[in-house]
């Protein structure tokens, strides 16, 4: 019996023990080392990382001065001399002014990266290698939307330059080095990993950070992030810091995305992006169900320019992009990545939702203009309603016709037909949805609202269909056209 419980036993440690065996080596297998050092990765790096001195002139404005307390008597050799010298402490006052950033170099002949709010607005501009030797360097191209500008080293020395990665590739968990300039320091690295990567933190219209803990402070902008092939992973941009030095999260635009802006930027001086000419919003769930969606994905085009791309590709108020060029668009700012990346005058593919099917459509993209887009003067004239007050109960809303005085009064960018709210109630279905007073009806489930009464009727309508989740298209404070998404009561 003693025999049996020993080896019983022993049998079990046994078992125990290869069993915690695999577990280590399994482990093992699938994590990569810390390096013991990143001298020798830096040591090669060092000669391609420059850092930026641009300089600007600033104009300033001293403050107001108190008068003298007292007056010289007419004729006084004082009373010119002191007049002079007040006049030319409230004279604009002109100095120059540095700022500090980082850079690296891409090519041999001295093309170096960095950030656009590095060199913005300078006059001069130079950047210092670790070496100490200084060169000028000339602005090729600027591109303040991504951040993102271009310099050419004026000599006709070789410089060695560093790759640009594909950070598509990049993980979270990565091992990366960052090398600047931080607070005007020289040469500085730090290391650190891949925190997160396709971040949006809303400074942005393409918005598409990885995140580091490696340690970036002010001068580290416009610097490269390298991986540990030592290629550029990324362009050290911005800081989540409540005191302006590093708390471990930095922020770096994407090499893959920054090629495409550097290449346009040498080619042409400027950025050439595609425009499909929709003001967009966000899928929410309940704009998702009341159109018949299985999931709030995509980009709800809220408003069609007249003179853009998609008004001519048959794209209209109401149509989900759901996809673009066969890239799924998971959400609203998904898509203004992928078109602004699309080469402009080329042909593209969209999917889009409308009516519960999904539609093919193909659009030539136009070039990205920042104008305002959507300022229309009104083309319907209508005549004037009365004010009468309604309470619809099915949306626990007051509302009244649309009048002429409110086209005239704000100025509206459409003269269309609607009811404008007076009253939200406490437990109605908008009470907690961003409509506010003030707002316009213009549209149900995609069709326009003409007056109060024909509201009511299409709601009653949704009622009796059982359909309890509506899409109201809105006029806001702003004058702009959004859709939203209730449940009816």
């Amino acid at each position: 019996m003693m025999k049996n419980y020993l080896i019983n036993k022993k049998f079990t440690f046994t078992i125990v023990f290869l069993f915690l065996s695999i577990l280590f080596f399994s482990n093992h297998s699938f994590a990569k080392d810390a390096p013991s050092s990143f001298a020798n990765l830096a040591e090669k790096l060092m000669p391609s990382v420059v850092n930026i001195s641009a300089t600007s002139v600033v104009e300033t404005r001293p403050q107001p001065q108190q008068p003298f307390p007292f007056q010289f008597p007419p004729g006084s050799p004082f009373e010119d001399f002191f007049k002079e010298f007040n006049q030319q402490q409230q004279t604009p006052q002109k100095r120059k002014s540095t700022a500090l950033g980082s850079g690296f170099v891409i090519s041999e002949d001295g093309i170096v990266i960095t950030n656009n709010h590095v060199i913005q607005g300078s006059e001069g501009i130079i950047v210092r290698f670790t070496n100490k030797k200084e060169y000028n360097a000339k602005l090729i191209g600027t591109d303040p939307v991504s951040d993102i500008a271009v310099l050419q080293i004026q000599s006709k020395e070789k410089f060695k330059p560093v790759p640009l990665a594909d950070s598509s590739k990049a993980r979270v968990g990565d091992w990366v080095l960052a090398i600047g300039n931080p607070f005007g320091l020289g040469g500085t690295v730090t290391a650190g990993i891949i925190s997160a990567i396709n971040r949006d933190i809303n400074i942005g219209r393409y918005d598409n950070f990885i995140q580091t803990d490696a340690s970036i402070n002010q001068g580290n902008s416009g610097g490269p992030l390298f991986n540990m092939d030592g290629e550029v992973v990324g362009i050290n941009t911005a800081i989540f810091s409540t005191s302006g030095g590093s708390v471990g999260i930095g922020f770096a635009i994407p090499s893959s995305f920054a090629k495409n802006v550097v290449k346009q930027l040498r080619e042409y001086g400027e950025t050439r992006r595609g425009w499909l000419g929709v003001r967009i919003q966000t899928v929410t769930k309940e704009i998702a169900d009341s159109l018949g969606m299985k999931e709030a994905i995509g980009a709800l085009v809220a408003d069609v320019n007249e003179e853009g791309p998609a008004k001519k590709a048959g794209i209209q108020n109401g149509d989900v992009i759901i996809e673009f060029n066969g890239i799924k668009i998971d959400s609203m700012r998904v898509l203004p990545k992928v078109v602004g990346e699309a080469p402009v005058g080329k042909a593209a593919t969209l999917k889009i939702w409308r009516n519960e099917k999904i539609l093919t459509k193909k659009i030539v993209l136009g070039r990205l203009e920042d104008t305002e887009q959507f300022k229309k003067k009104p083309k319907i004239k209508k005549k004037e309603n009365k004010e009468a007050d309604t309470l619809l109960k099915a949306l626990g809303v007051k509302v009244r016709d649309v009048t002429d005085k409110d086209v005239a009064s704000r100025k509206l960018t459409t003269g269309i037909n609607g009811v404008v709210i007076l009253e939200i109630k406490t437990e109605g279905a908008l009470s907690d949805s961003p409509i506010e007073v003030g707002n316009i009806i213009i549209g149900l489930q995609n069709e326009i609202v003409k007056n109060v009464s024909d509201l009511e009727s299409k709601l009653k309508k949704l009622k009796k269909s059982k359909n309890t989740s509506v899409l109201l298209t809105i006029i806001d404070s702003q004058n702009r056209s959004r859709f939203v998404g209730v449940k009816i009561k």
